[in-house]
């Protein structure tokens, strides 16, 4: 049973830490939803999100709004525009407020914030930072406030993209509801009474400088340097002494603020013993006192002894732990096992895949927004952002030509649609089947192949092939998407002979340009030992064999392609190591390593550059 802390007309919570841990982080939220920024919670839609919702909405003063944001919403709604209606009827321009505008004092839900557009994320931390919005267009220009909050869910699973970073470290809460079920949901850790008390309380909540010191060593212990998550920090507890009813923060209130805002943060486990003090040379022994002159003896009428006269020595006064070390230890306590190891994991698979660069498009993809322009080669005219630009002309045109006409439209105010979508992946294994890595590596080679491929099918990515043994490099598979083509070309593979390196290099050039015009993104994996002994014009010699291969490793850096160099050898070989250099390639160095070892390493490559 997990009691609250000094609550008044508290009751206790009969639910799962994670639930109490949810049920605080609403409670807190509701006192100051703008100073927190809002919370970042992850799960999907269901009965546990809702019922923590429903708590949050509850708690909050029936006067904040809680509002929901569309995921593809338009700037004029989100930010403030023109209002078309009461501007095609007045003939001038009328502003009219936006959602982040009407949401102002409450907070902004947000779902599926894991597909959230940057552009979009850019909007909401911007009215997280100067708690303001306001548009200039169109004729026209208006500012209001904007102080709201935000409700970030994400749910997506462990291998999509987690919500645009730049809002998620404004917002102090990062909750994980995934794993509980409904019966460990218990009560709201407070009640709308409480949270009114508590946010006519706040203001007046100080922090001493012992306890700001305290956060924010203990955020560097956690590996949490940046400076936001310790305001964070100390805005939580300070919400928290408000919900409890002080002047000034406590150490339990230190304590939940660490618990929910720095450990879900967490990098590194806290050092629990302290550094050893440097050794010093010990003090020689001091020499013995002269013996004493022999006392008087006592006297026995007077009643007293002089060996009672001094009192005895009384003991010094236990040192007490510093807040810092006690909050600390909190902090350990309340680190689930496996935390760090589940956290590294989830940034490695959200690294994991990559997709294409995102492109202007006329015909198909994403709305991101108009141009001025004629609805001509299969652009769409948006109608809506076409009267927009004409209303604030209508009195102007009527008065220059008068006639039945209600709305005048001309050839300047045409707005076609900008859309936006992202290019298919073509990637491209570059096998050395060579004699020095085939007698050793050729089969796992493809083994990994074999895996990635099966991942590229389900993403739908082109899969090339160029194989290079003897003097050339050949191209068994162009891009394609047919997983039977890819493993034919595959199982056909022979071993054996030079490594003509350059040659490979300069097909992989050629065939990313061919990649590039069909409009597509290019992803290169060279797995080779780097032991270049053939050069570009198909001699035999080791020094210019090198010399070629770099000279090529050179221009593939400067054609900015993403690739990767797995290091077949069965030691790593400086060769392999300073060709990824030159690439500017990711270099992995697998000895000993397996198919599936492989595949890894390659699903991590970091997403294509645009």
């Amino acid at each position: 049973m997990t009691a609250r802390l000094d609550a008044p007309s508290a009751a206790p919570l009969l639910a799962e830490p994670a639930w109490v841990d949810a049920a605080w982080a609403a409670a807190l939220l509701a006192v100051d939803p703008q100073g927190l920024g809002g919370a970042v919670v992850r799960a999907g839609a269901g009965p546990v999100r809702d019922r923590w919702a429903a708590d949050l909405r509850m708690l909050l003063p029936a006067s904040l709004p809680l509002r929901r944001m569309p995921g593809h919403i338009a700037d004029d709604r989100l930010l403030g525009g023109l209002e078309l209606a009461a501007t095609l009827h007045s003939g001038k321009p009328v502003a009219q407020r936006g959602l982040l505008a009407e949401s102002d004092g409450g907070l902004v839900a947000v779902p599926m914030a894991e597909r959230l557009p940057a552009a979009t994320a850019a909007r909401l931390v911007g009215a997280l930072d100067h708690g303001e919005v306001g548009f200039e267009r169109d004729g026209i220009g208006a500012r209001w406030d904007a102080r709201i909050g935000v409700v970030a869910y994400d749910e997506g699973g462990d291998e999509d993209s987690a919500p645009p970073q730049a809002l998620t470290e404004r917002l102090a809460f990062h909750l994980d509801l995934r794993a509980l079920p409904l019966r460990a949901c218990g009560e709201a850790a407070a009640t709308p009474a409480d949270i009114a008390h508590a946010r006519a309380r706040l203001p007046e909540v100080q922090a001493s400088d012992e306890v700001i010191q305290a956060l924010c060593a203990t955020a560097v212990q956690l590996g949490v340097p940046a400076l936001r998550a310790s305001l964070l920090a100390l805005k939580a507890a300070r919400a928290a002494a408000a919900l409890a009813g002080r002047r000034e923060v406590a150490e339990e209130d230190g304590v939940l603020a660490v618990k929910l805002v720095l450990v879900p943060r967490a990098t590194v486990m806290p050092a629990t013993e302290p550094p050893p003090e440097p050794e010093t040379p010990e003090p020689p022994p001091p020499e013995p006192p002269p013996p004493p002159d022999e006392a008087p003896p006592a006297d026995p009428a007077s009643g007293t002894d002089d060996t009672d006269a001094e009192p005895p020595p009384t003991q010094p006064p236990m040192p007490t732990e510093p807040l810092e070390d006690r909050l600390i230890e909190a902090a350990i306590a309340a680190l689930p096992e496996g935390l760090l190891a589940a956290l590294q994991a989830a940034q490695e698979g959200r690294q994991a895949g990559r997709v294409g660069r995102l492109v202007a498009s006329q015909k198909g993809g994403r709305p991101v927004g108009t141009r001025r322009g004629e609805p001509r080669g299969g652009a769409r005219l948006n109608l809506i952002e076409t009267l927009r630009a004409a209303a604030p002309w209508q009195t102007v045109r009527r008065q220059a030509a008068p006639g039945p006409r209600r709305i005048h439209v001309h050839a300047d105010d045409m707005r076609v649609n900008r859309l936006q979508q992202r290019t298919a992946t073509a990637t491209l294994f570059v096998v050395d089947a060579s004699g020095s890595s085939a007698l050793h590596r050729l089969n796992e080679a493809k083994g990994a192949i074999n895996l990635l491929l099966a991942d590229c099918y389900v993403r739908r990515d082109q899969v090339g092939v160029i194989a290079f043994r003897g003097t050339t490099a050949e191209v068994l598979l162009p891009p394609t998407r047919s997983l039977v083509r890819a493993k034919r070309s595959l199982a056909a593979l022979p071993g054996g002979g030079g490594t003509p390196l350059a040659a490979a290099l300069e097909a992989a050039l050629r065939l990313c340009g061919q990649v590039l015009r069909a409009g597509a993104t290019p992803v290169v994996v060279l797995l080779t030992d780097g032991r270049a002994n053939v050069s570009r014009n198909g001699d035999r010699g080791r020094e210019r064999a090198e010399e070629d291969a770099l000279l090529m490793a050179r221009q593939v850096r400067a054609a900015r392609l993403t690739t990767l160099v797995v290091d077949t050898s069965q030691r790593p070989a400086p060769q392999a190591r300073r060709l990824a250099t030159e690439m500017g390639a990711t270099y992995r160095a697998l000895p000993q390593a397996g198919s599936a070892a492989l595949s890894a390493a390659v699903k991590a490559l970091p997403r294509a550059a645009p």
